[in-house]
């Protein structure tokens, strides 16, 4: 016979008076600790109070009925009406829904109300702020009904606004949260859905992970690009802005990347042609110029305009402000936002009038030209006053004679245009993605120019700093010229000769060492006289200091270090034998200096490594790096999102590709030039392999109109 199920019996419900309340002594809520009263007070005002207390009656010594009633459960609510007694935004006597209980434990009752409470699921507060902002709420309103700031609803908002489908995903545990901030930097449901398959098979799914491939085909708003235009006309010009309100974003992506160069090559070349009315020759625009693009040119010596008595009283207005904050807050562990702010705005002012434009001889302009690029601060950036050799005046002509091109020189046509502008063209070719894994190959030939491009630049900038080292690689290039007699195949050309770089990464103009060499030989520049005999009386009143330095910064810029593709006809290229002399002496070289390219700045990125190689490197890389397992990681990627993981994986470790790393003394004894051991296997005699990295001979071009 089955047993009868007892039923159960719900304590009775009432209205008591407030004053007829006490707090129980049985309530388990002690610690005030994060208990806003206040913020529970305010609602109770504007909503009612939406859950009654659980009350007992309070007997005497006799257990008669006192009339009194405690308050055992709901302790937090009993507090926030009596601030509103206190308050007198409710009487006394106001009535209170309350459940009276009978039999059990007090404390008990406590702990279970406490305990059982199941706080609302994110996904419902978002739908439910969604709900409210569809009902004409305002996202400030809904704020400050919840007791939440703004941002937080706008969020809350963004998540609600995510596909339905991913929302169900989340609502069964199938993705975090994060994973769900993520996926709301877009607004496209199906784009969602689309990384959703992708991550969620591959294992690929972290927040950060999908933050990229939702953004994958744009530009962050702190691209220079997107600086040099303005976020602004962007958005005026029909381009969206994605945004992540969950971290910190720089600004955003801009969505449709051929609407922003279309406006950068607009405002590049109307700045071009505004430039054009000063009279100059030519004008080559492009976004950024390779390293060295104005090598082989003359750079005219131009005079700073005057300042204005309104200049001078503006700048030293600046410097008195300037000097006041920094001595006001001269103690401070952090500077204030503000502060901060207004200092940088001082800066920039004072460093303009430093930059004020140079004032040129026209007849010089007229044969001279500039480069319009943009700075890696989003600026316009302009270099006056290059001449061609092909545009210098004749020996037995004085300047100005005969240039047609002269703003107002005798003869000119006064209806030519008063510069010739070019455009920009892409020299590079797309890069094929490799999927098939052809195994550890040696490296395109390109690259590996690219990349002792780097390290010859290293080089130098180290050997500048070196005079010693640099005066004992004078001496021995010096001693074999004059007393062996030899073709010189050595990596020092001391003519002095500049090496140009006729394949260049893209970040090689912005590398640390290009920098400092740049930096270097302005301040000895800005120094030397140009007149040939007051040049060696300046040179000789130098002190031995100062002539070492020169002499170091001089003899730098003749190290060539660059693999080059080796001849095997005997043409005017270089020759295996005079290859491997090169880079031996390279090394011996870079040993004497301490040469480290992972402090001269270089580290793997998919621009200057990862995405040039074949899977097996990118893992090969990560497996030297980080081991094994961080290569297990990313070994089911494609090729494409393998390089980007691998460039996380990779920051910081300090790894570099062979062609980077120092020859073991051991194996490059000194004075050895042997030919019988062969090339490492990065300077294999494979020809380039266009299919493994995508690459091609042909340097990037500026075309002229």
């Amino acid at each position: 016979m089955a047993k009868a199920v007892q039923k159960i019996t719900l304590s009775p419900s009432r209205d008591i008076p407030f004053n007829k309340l006490v707090l129980s002594q049985s309530n388990v809520r002690r610690v005030k600790a994060g208990v806003s009263i206040e913020q529970l007070a305010e609602s109770i005002a504007q909503r009612t109070l939406l859950q009654s207390l659980s009350v007992r009656a309070v007997l005497d010594a006799d257990g008669n009925d006192t009339g009194m009633f405690e308050v055992p459960a709901g302790g937090r609510r009993y507090r926030a009406l009596e601030l509103l007694v206190k308050q007198k935004r409710m009487t006394k006597t106001q009535l209170v829904p309350c459940v009276v209980r009978e039999g059990g434990i007090a404390e008990d009752d406590s702990i279970a109300e406490n305990d059982e409470r199941v706080g609302l699921h994110p996904l419902d507060q978002f739908r439910a702020f969604q709900t409210l902002r569809n009902l004409g709420m305002s996202e400030e309103d809904i704020a400050a009904r919840h007791f939440v700031t703004s941002a937080v609803v706008k969020q809350r908002l963004r998540l609600a606004s995510v596909s339905p489908t991913l929302h169900e995903v989340y609502a069964e545990d199938g993705m975090t949260l994060e994973q769900l901030m993520a996926f709301s930097v877009t607004g496209d449901h199906a784009r969602q859905k689309q990384v959703w398959d992708n991550v969620s098979r591959s294992g690929y799914d972290e927040p950060y992970q999908i933050r990229r491939m939702l953004t994958e085909d744009t530009v962050r708003a702190s691209d220079k690009r997107a600086q040099f235009v303005g976020i602004a006309a962007c958005e005026a010009a029909g381009g969206g802005i994605l945004r992540d309100l969950f971290e910190q974003d720089d600004g955003g992506w801009l969505q449709d990347v051929p609407l922003l160069d279309r406006l950068v090559t607009e405002k590049l070349k109307a700045e071009a042609e505004t430039i054009a009315a000063e009279g100059w020759k030519w004008i080559e625009v492009a976004v950024s110029f390779p390293y060295g693009h104005d090598d082989g040119l003359r750079q005219l010596d131009g005079t700073p305009a005057d300042i204005t008595a309104d200049e001078q009283a503006t700048i030293e207005v600046l410097q008195t402000e300037q000097g006041k904050l920094e001595a006001e807050y001269q103690d401070a562990d952090e500077l204030p936002d503000e502060v901060d702010a207004r200092l940088g705005e001082i800066e920039a002012a004072l460093s303009a009038f430093d930059n004020r434009p140079h004032i040129y001889d026209p007849a010089e302009i007229a044969r001279a030209g500039a480069f319009v690029s943009i700075d890696s601060d989003g600026s316009l950036l302009v270099d006056r006053g290059f001449v061609r050799p092909e545009d210098e005046a004749p020996v037995d002509e004085p300047d100005g004679e005969g240039d047609i091109g002269s703003s107002g020189a005798e003869g000119a046509d006064p209806d030519a245009p008063a510069a010739r502008r070019t455009v920009i063209t892409d020299g590079g070719l797309s890069e094929p993605e490799e999927e098939e894994d052809d195994g550890i190959k040696p490296l395109p030939d390109r690259l590996v120019t690219e990349l002792t491009a780097h390290r010859t630049l290293a080089l130098r900038d180290a050997l500048a700093s070196n005079p010693h080292v640099a005066m004992t690689a004078l001496l021995h290039k010096l001693c074999v010229d004059t007393f062996q007699r030899e073709m010189s195949y050595g990596c020092l050309q001391v003519s002095v000769r500049q090496v140009h770089f006729s394949a260049q990464a893209s970040d090689l103009k912005e590398s640390a060492s290009a920098k400092a060499i740049d930096d270097r030989n302005k301040a000895w520049a800005a120094d030397m006289p140009n007149d040939e005999v007051a040049l060696w009386d300046w040179i000789a009143a130098l002190d031995d200091a100062s002539r070492s330095r020169l002499l170091a910064h001089c003899v730098s810029f003749g190290v060539n270090a660059l693999f080059e593709k080796v001849d095997r006809y005997g043409g005017n290229g270089v020759s295996s034998h005079g290859l491997r002399r090169r880079l031996d002496q390279a090394d011996r070289l870079a040993r004497a200096v301490n040469l480290d390219m992972v402090e001269a700045g270089w580290r793997p990125t998919v621009d200057n490594y990862l995405g040039r190689v074949t899977k097996s490197r990118i893992l090969e890389a990560v497996r030297e790096a980080k081991g094994e397992s961080s290569a297990q990681l990313i070994d089911h990627l494609k090729k494409a999102e393998m390089a980007k993981e691998a460039e996380r994986l990779l920051d910081g470790t300090g790894w570099l590709p062979e062609p980077l790393l120092l020859a073991d003394a051991a194996s490059a004894s000194e004075g050895s030039d042997s030919t019988g051991e062969p090339l490492p296997e990065f300077l294999g005699d494979d020809e380039d392999e266009a299919g493994e990295a995508g690459e091609d001979e042909q340097p990037h071009i500026i075309a002229a109109e």
